[in-house]
């Protein structure tokens, strides 16, 4: 499917002139970037003429935060939602899940990549959720408000944002745009099996030897690293 594409199968209520401007950007931005993006070029691209965009949004500009709001929430929603109901365990919620999200996932994908500073904000959400996750499954490991858990969080969510900025070479080794919506499903269960083999190779003995090993390496640094306070003197 190109990008952009999705929109136009949309349910009624949610095509109004507004809505559409910010699908269109939506994709036109994930394309072609804030740079390379024009409103001409969104305008076409949502059925509308350029000057009923700027009716809408004013500027380009605008309609970019408009776009980042929209998706900051969106993407707060779809990390938490269906989780504490259990309706993330059922095949139709999660084929919803998918088709809706593909212009947000989309959109973030560019943003990773250009830095831009929604970037920031998406990052710190899906570490959050990240932490929330982490904390409410396994309490004992990773304590609420413990490094261990922020830590973990933190690098659980660029493991999962990285097949986003990837997602090119991802698409070429996997064989198939794997940000569409009737593919974008193998990543999800790429992990899953990722998971399950690596919980099982860390609860083996090499596992235990690789965690021994780094418990040792922790401590050698710590006893060998002056003491200090980020870096700076106790005062």
């Amino acid at each position: 499917m190109h990008p952009g594409s999705e929109w136009r199968d949309r349910p009624a209520e949610d095509l109004t002139s507004r809505a559409r401007i910010r699908d269109a950007a939506l994709a036109q931005f994930a394309e072609h970037g804030t740079k390379g993006a024009t409103i001409k070029g969104i305008a076409e691209a949502a059925g509308v003429s350029p000057g009923l965009l700027q009716h809408h949004f004013g500027s380009k500009s605008a309609l970019q935060e408009a776009c980042d709001a929209y998706v900051v929430e969106a993407f707060d929603g779809l990390d938490r939602f269906g989780l504490n109901s259990g309706e993330i365990t059922k095949s139709d919620f999660m084929e919803e899940l998918l088709a809706k999200s593909s212009l947000v996932i989309r959109y973030m994908a560019r943003a990773m990549v250009d830095g831009s500073p929604v970037a920031s904000a998406l990052f710190d959400t899906g570490a959050t959720v990240a932490e929330e996750f982490l904390t409410g499954i396994a309490p004992e490991r990773f304590p609420a408000g413990s490094s261990q858990a922020s830590d973990a969080a933190a690098v659980m969510a660029a493991m999962h944002m990285a097949t986003l900025v990837l997602h090119d070479h991802l698409s070429r080794r996997m064989g198939d745009d794997i940000l569409a919506p009737q593919s974008s499903h193998r990543i999800g269960v790429a992990m899953l099996d990722i998971y399950t083999a690596m919980a099982e190779f860390a609860a083996s003995s090499v596992g235990d030897g690789i965690r021994s090993a780094v418990d040792s390496h922790e401590k050698r640094s710590n006893q060998s690293s002056p003491s200090s306070t980020n870096g700076r003197d106790d005062e």
